[in-house]
């Protein structure tokens, strides 16, 4: 081995040297919260890790719509969608309301809108 980099497989993109920079460590570390919030926070982002639940939410970004009209827009099963709904609800990103028979559904809130905005311009860069 020539190059000590090779023993160590290491990068540019790592320091090369231990030094901690206490200041710096003692700022970042206020700004995190508590483990509970990390938990529900990831739970919510493995929620937009499903293309399917991104098109729902997608929709509902334009518009309110029932079970129905969710299920004509992407060719899947009433059943299917619900099953989707479902998890969306669990994680407090889409609500309904009834109309009769209908549920009819739209997203909780506009950081639902913000989120699912945001992502989809990071992904168009």
């Amino acid at each position: 081995m020539d190059n000590q980099k090779d023993i160590f497989n290491v990068g540019e993109d790592v320091c090369s040297i231990n030094l901690v920079h206490e200041k710096s460590v003692k700022n970042a570390k206020k700004a995190l919260l508590t483990e509970d919030v990390y938990t529900d926070l990831s739970d919510t982002f493995r929620i937009f890790g499903n293309p399917t639940r991104l098109k729902i939410m997608s929709l509902l970004a334009v518009e309110d719509l029932c079970v129905c009209d969710i299920s004509e827009a992407l060719s899947m099963s009433q059943s299917a969608v619900s099953h989707q709904l479902r998890t969306l609800r669990g994680q407090n990103l889409v609500k309904f309301k009834k109309e009769g028979k209908q549920a009819r559904y739209s997203l909780s809130d506009r950081h639902v809108v913000e989120i699912l905005k945001i992502g989809i311009e990071h992904v168009l860069e």
